[in-house]
């Protein structure tokens, strides 16, 4: 969420956009209108169908009596996307070309397949993508990408 004076800005996408807007350069966005396009095709299926299984877990989860197959269904779609991942890093170093946008959306969540819980993280939704997303078979696309995204400068 974000705050600016009385504009309360929520949900990620939303938060991106209106800092794409109020701060232009660098920007997040591709300017060429089909680039553009490609990634927000990308932005929408990370929000929408990327993020359910991860957060389904978690629910789950917290069940009284979780359902094991339900919750080894949806880690194994989260294990799938990783390939997706992999895929779209093959001859670039960010996942759209240059660092942008979909980068900033995904990292949050894939930097626990690479660099696990820090210590003293207790989140359940963070437990959940580290078991769901192990990296034990390779991607060594997604690894080098992490480690380029994290040494980005935060805020």
């Amino acid at each position: 969420m974000l705050v600016d004076g009385d504009e309360i800005v929520f949900d990620s996408p939303a938060v991106l956009e209106w800092l794409e807007r109020r701060y232009p350069e660098p920007p997040l966005y591709p300017r060429e209108p089909a680039r553009r396009a490609e990634v927000q095709v990308f932005v929408d299926w990370f929000n929408q169908l990327w993020k359910r299984p991860p957060n389904m877990i978690a629910a789950e989860l917290e069940e009284p009596q979780p359902d094991a197959r339900r919750i080894e269904k949806l880690g194994s779609r989260m294990r799938a996307a990783l390939d997706v991942f992999e895929n779209l890093l093959q001859g670039r170093d960010y996942l759209y070309g240059e660092f942008g946008v979909a980068d900033v959306i995904a990292f949050p969540f894939l930097k626990y397949a690479v660099f696990g819980l820090p210590p003293g993280d207790d989140e359940l939704f963070h437990r959940v993508l580290v078991e769901h997303m192990p990296l034990d078979h390779g991607y060594p696309r997604l690894r080098r990408w992490s480690e380029r995204v994290d040494a980005h400068p935060r805020s």
